[in-house]
């Protein structure tokens, strides 16, 4: 988990709460709305209780939103209180909230790199061999040219050969660009683990192996893989 990511994350959420506290009605008004609806129209008008209703409604939202930050933090916990807020977790946000939850908290990255090319070869240099002729029927006359020798055009250069880089073995995954640690993670499991679903917190896990597996190729950082890095699954 990044610290940085949770605590902005933990500001921001902060600041909404403080926002609608202060930009909402007071306990008084919200008591009224709830008790006499009717009579706070007649007093009022509908747009008093248009204005109750929408910060009740934001709140509502963000204890959502809150809920579902905090339960998405105790999945990555081992054992059973992690797989049980897993659980939960799957029942009270859909997969692309859980998606965004992970991101925002630092469990989950991925920066898609600049494309890296590798760099132009020699360029080939087609010959071409033109006769020049005279008129129709008359051979041309001989010209003296400074040509090579036939020896000498057919010679090879000695250009440095193209390193011999080792292909990727089966089952390594080849970074390509928009690829990140969850997605290879979630891949792997999907496609060696049992039957039975996945949660977030078993690719959690599976990400923190593939990176401690390819610490060396990936570097400190597990948000940023460069297309063309070769990462070994965990053993």
């Amino acid at each position: 988990m990044s610290l940085r990511r949770w605590a902005g994350t933990t500001v921001v959420m902060s600041a909404v709460a403080w926002l609608l506290w202060a930009l909402g009605p007071a306990l008084p008004e919200l008591r009224a709305a709830a008790t006499d609806p009717q009579g706070l129209v007649d007093r009022a008008g509908a747009d008093a209780l248009l204005l109750v209703v929408v910060p009740v409604l934001a709140w509502l939202c963000w204890a959502w939103g809150a809920l579902g930050l905090l339960l998405t933090v105790a999945s990555t916990a081992p054992g059973w209180g992690g797989r049980l807020a897993g659980l939960l977790l799957g029942a009270v946000l859909p997969a692309g909230a859980r998606r965004a939850a992970a991101l925002a908290l630092g469990l989950g990255l991925a920066a898609a790199a600049p494309s890296l090319l590798p760099p132009p070869g020699p360029p080939v240099v087609a010959t071409v061999t033109a006769a020049a002729g005279g008129e129709l029927g008359e051979p041309a006359p001989a010209l003296p040219v400074d040509w090579p020798s036939p020896a000498s055009a057919d010679a090879v250069p000695d250009w440095p050969g193209v390193p011999d880089w080792p292909g990727p073995a089966p089952g390594d995954h080849v970074v390509v660009r928009g690829d990140c640690l969850w997605d290879i993670a979630a891949a792997w499991l999907h496609r060696t683990g049992p039957a039975a679903p996945v949660g977030d917190a078993d690719v959690h896990r599976a990400v923190q192996a593939w990176w401690q597996a390819n610490a060396d190729v990936i570097g400190p950082d597990p948000d940023l893989l460069l297309p063309g890095q070769v990462l070994r699954p965990p053993g």
